[in-house]
């Protein structure tokens, strides 16, 4: 593995959320450790090194199982027992557009069926477009686009049909 290759490995580790990558050739041990705050760190040694499951992003205000943040339900908007979270299926990169020049896929009052793309998450130089599967109108969209987004992150909130 050459210098490039390790830099570009480093590029990607802190473009993610992920935690910790080690990567084993022959006698060549490579670990990339992401620190809280943000400073990458490259350690090779020849004793065996472990990766550890990388841990999800909390936001800073507690949320419920749905995403919905404390702050969030104080609103005198919809229930949110009424509500249906539309999550991310993988850990990637967030995209509301199929490209720049496009509009949204969908935007909040937008209705949805099952098929209905939603969204697009980039994961390793792919395009995965995000399908509905359920039938209804978006109330909210919970992330940014251009931004990263864990497995199981909610991505809409959708009222039902």
């Amino acid at each position: 593995m050459d210098y490039k290759q390790i830099q570009e490995l480093i590029k990607m580790v802190n473009k993610s959320n992920i935690g910790e990558l080690t990567i084993e050739q022959k006698d060549f041990r490579l670990t990339i450790k992401q620190k809280e705050e943000h400073v990458t760190q490259v350690v090779s040694s020849s004793a065996p090194v472990y990766a550890a499951a990388p841990q999800p992003a909390f936001s800073q205000q507690p949320s419920d199982a749905t995403g919905i943040t404390s702050a969030e339900k104080s609103k005198p908007a919809e229930t949110s027992s009424t509500l249906i979270t539309i999550k991310s299926p993988m850990i990637g990169t967030f995209y509301r557009k199929s490209s720049p020049d496009k509009p949204n896929l969908a935007d909040v009052g937008d209705e949805v069926a099952p098929g209905k793309v939603v969204c697009i998450i980039e994961a390793m130089k792919l395009f995965n477009e995000i399908e509905s599967e359920i039938k209804g109108k978006i109330v909210k969209v919970l992330v940014e686009d251009a931004s990263p987004v864990e497995y199981d992150q909610p991505l809409f909130l959708v009222e039902p049909a």
